[in-house]
């Protein structure tokens, strides 16, 4: 009956609207309160942002780096509410954590232009996993043009050493994007969407290609066929359905579409 139920639920928050996700999750949490960890787990949420009073610098939450009510910041590898009995990497694996983290900072200010990165890892019995998280908000509404938008993705990797042959690198990663518009000609228009991709390679690990090379790799080339796809499907539909509306509405009407189109076409493109 559980499993009926956790299949419902989750078939339930793929047609209900990205945008109230975590109104949506809470309250099926609410009436389902058994399902509570496995919809944590399975549900991909806008990514929040906490500070580190330690380092003095923002970090993401997820189910990854918490333990009970607790949030591990990847600067300081303190926990915030303290906890004395708590999860932690092994020192050889936070070693690896520390580079990543400063390394993804980099890619994030590099592609992004800015914006909150984390990476997380936790031990394996045959290797080790660790999950990159990064989020960026633009608010374009300050500048004179009415668009906010907000990109979040998860990628998740586990690493699997192979004593006779290279090391196993399997990818999954997720995408959520919400870009809002309001002016007096369109009115108020919210889209918001996530794609889920996965990828699995085996890839030598050397004194140059490190863990967190061969990651990086992997991470970017995703992230770069992610956006691709909600460029031209995503994006590209939304034209495409513009463009049919002719026959039902004026020609100012149909401009002001197309142009509300453009806008929301060019927000996704001009992240790089």
């Amino acid at each position: 009956m559980t499993e009926r139920q956790l299949n419902a639920a989750l078939d339930l928050m793929r047609r209900l609207p990205p945008s109230q996700i975590e109104d949506n999750l809470a309250g099926l949490i609410d009436l389902v309160p058994d399902l509570t960890d496995d919809l944590l787990s399975a549900v991909d949420q806008p990514l929040k942002v906490a500070f580190d009073p330690i380092s003095k610098k923002d970090y993401l939450l997820c189910d990854y780096n918490r333990d009970a009510d607790s949030y591990r910041s990847p600067w300081s590898n303190k926990y915030d509410p303290p906890l004395s009995d708590c999860a932690l990497p092994s020192p050889k694996l936070r070693e690896i954590e520390i580079q990543a983290n400063e390394v993804f900072e980099i890619y994030l200010n590099l592609y992004f232009e800015g914006g909150v990165s984390s990476v997380y890892c936790w031990d394996l019995e045959e290797g080790f996993a660790a999950v990159i998280l990064m989020k960026k908000t633009q608010d374009q509404s300050k500048k004179g043009q009415p668009m906010r938008g907000t990109w979040d993705s998860i990628h998740v990797v586990e690493v699997t050493e192979n004593k006779k042959g290279d090391p196993s690198y399997k990818l999954i990663s997720t995408v959520m994007l919400s870009i809002e518009t309001e002016n007096d000609a369109t009115g108020k228009i919210n889209l918001a969407g996530s794609l889920t991709r996965q990828e699995k390679k085996n890839v030598p690990v050397s004194a140059v290609d490190t863990h967190i090379v061969n990651i990086g790799k992997m991470v970017e080339d995703m992230e770069s066929k992610l956006r691709l796809t909600l460029e031209t499907i995503y994006f590209g539909k939304t034209k495409e359905v513009v463009d049919t509306l002719h026959s039902s509405v004026g020609g100012s009407e149909l401009e002001k579409r197309k142009n509300l189109s453009s806008q929301i076409g060019s927000a996704i493109g001009n992240r790089n």
